[in-house]
């Protein structure tokens, strides 16, 4: 018997919130969309997510407003970040340093820049050269010490991923 989606009876924000983003894949596909990606086959190459799965849970968060679909290049369908979804980017952030200071052997897994200063931007998201908040749009995503071992995949997500890129610009083949 599956799971219930809600959190019936709880009156908590945060079971709210989870009944939005809590379900299995979520979370990666807002990561994967923080990092650019927009086209239904790369999240489905990059996260290795069933095609069925992956369908009802961008239908789910555009419907909850936190991706929007729209037209994209040879008239596919591309998700990006409404507003309202931007504004998850601390926690997507506080969760990858958690994971990070928990469970990354040799360092963290990606790490963050500030475009502007090329400073480091830990979890807490200020720049360690300027000491400002740095918002999602001027932040560059490089690989940390954690990953550099492991090579990159064969997909466009990877490769894009392989070098510092600016977050929230499309990852393209």
């Amino acid at each position: 018997m599956p799971l219930p989606k809600d959190y019936s009876g709880q009156q908590c924000s945060l079971a709210r919130a989870l009944e939005i983003v809590g379900e299995r894949w979520t979370l990666l596909i807002i990561r994967d969309a923080f990092f650019g990606v927009r086209r239904f086959g790369d999240f489905v190459t990059h996260l290795g997510i069933p095609r069925a799965v992956l369908a009802e849970r961008l239908s789910s968060l555009a419907g909850e407003g936190v991706l929007s679909g729209a037209e994209g290049d040879h008239g596919r369908t591309e998700y990006v970040l409404t507003s309202k979804g931007l504004t998850l980017w601390p926690v997507v952030r506080s969760l990858l340093a958690w994971g990070d200071d928990h469970y990354s052997d040799g360092g963290p897994r990606r790490v963050f820049q500030h475009a502007a200063e090329g400073g480091a931007v830990g979890g807490e998201g200020t720049c360690a050269t300027c000491g400002q908040a740095v918002p999602v749009q001027d932040l560059l995503v490089a690989p940390g010490p954690g990953l550099a071992s492991k090579p990159a995949g064969p997909d466009p997500v990877s490769a894009a991923l392989a070098s510092p890129h600016r977050l929230l610009e499309p990852v393209r083949a």
